[in-house]
């Protein structure tokens, strides 16, 4: 795989890889695990293989080598279900792709070609896997909201991308954001602190145990955004009779519809949907978040999510494939190997 093109290079759009007949790879690498298809055009998409084990992270950012060891036993394993000879195309939509990528855009196509002779791959930011899964090719904004929770939308023109920081530094109403907020509240209770609820402290000491020992259980952990997401879930069980819960919920309402706000266009037709697992919390976390959608944009048509971001990667990966893929090229959010011509 001697040929690459960044998404920002050209005439602003991304067309790339060859109808072979060969199938393709697609990938969903977020926050709780790795979920992958093998599919090809014409033939449909195998049953989805899944790892609960968040991809690491590193001094070059995401793991190339952990997300390997992890991939290469599933799509070995699905190889015979498609019933194909081999893959040529790979799409990959990795969180932390447009801050981490550094390593795995040096290092993945070449990893990919090596076990599986595949030639063509994309790697893809998760926000617009999501999109795509969502809307497709319409204007307008996206949620993704799971573990983590980042915003994209663009006009088709362009792409524009709000929050996705991380569990440090943002991710704003985001399950690992929900069940940190939920777990200080349960620390202040313990400590007689304002603004505790003890309602919390008891589901806190349930899931983890006493409430001294939540630091040495949960800082050591590299996986701590998925531990602390774990606990959203109790967060909104007591929001119907926890006051303290239900601020927390919503205030992750206001924080998603000002990151939608932030990205979506201000004019024409333009939708707005919401993807992820996050939003299987129900009504205490929906219904606060529609109400703040409509105050924020009240221009944008609300729409229900078509598929999620492994649909987003399966579409982009049919349309690569067939030398189809048209999207609004951005360098971070969107980069493409291909084979060298000539």
């Amino acid at each position: 795989m001697t040929g690459s093109t960044g998404a920002g290079a050209g005439s602003g759009t991304v067309t790339a890889g060859a109808d072979t007949g060969e199938g393709f790879l697609a990938v969903d690498s977020g926050g709780s695990g790795l979920r992958v298809v093998l599919g090809a055009p014409g033939r449909g998409t195998t049953t989805p293989r899944a790892s609960r084990e968040p991809v690491r992270t590193g001094p070059r950012g995401i793991d190339t080598g952990h997300l390997m060891e992890q991939l290469v036993p599933m799509v070995r394993a699905l190889l015979p279900e498609l019933g194909v000879s081999g893959l040529g195309t790979a799409v990959v939509g990795a969180a932390g792709l447009a801050t981490l990528g550094e390593g795995l855009r040096a290092e993945l196509p070449g990893a990919l070609e090596r076990e599986f002779g595949i030639r063509t791959v994309a790697l893809v930011a998760d926000a617009v896997t999501a999109y795509t899964g969502a809307l497709g090719p319409r204007p307008g904004a996206v949620v993704a909201a799971g573990t983590g929770l980042v915003a994209i939308g663009t006009d088709l023109r362009s792409w524009r991308r709000a929050d996705g920081w991380g569990h440090l530094l943002g991710d704003c109403g985001s399950g690992a954001w929900i069940g940190r907020a939920g777990l200080e509240a349960a620390l202040r209770a313990h400590d007689g602190r304002p603004g505790g609820s003890a309602a919390l402290l008891a589901r806190a000491e349930e899931s983890f145990g006493p409430a001294q020992e939540l630091p040495g259980r949960l800082y050591p952990r590299t996986d701590r955004p998925a531990v602390l997401a774990s606990f959203a879930p109790q967060v909104a069980a007591g929001a119907g009779s926890d006051p303290v819960a239900e601020g927390i919920l919503r205030e992750a309402a206001r924080h998603m519809a000002e990151s939608a706000a932030a990205v979506c266009p201000a004019e024409g037709e333009v939708h707005v949907s919401l993807t992820g697992g996050l939003f299987r919390l129900g009504d205490a976390l929906v219904v606060p978040l529609e109400e703040e959608l409509e105050r924020r944009l009240p221009h944008a048509r609300r729409v229900s999510a078509a598929g999620g971001p492994l649909e987003g990667s399966v579409q982009i990966a049919t349309e690569l494939a067939r030398s189809s893929l048209t999207l609004p090229s951005d360098a971070s959010m969107l980069y493409v190997v291909t084979p060298k011509r000539g």
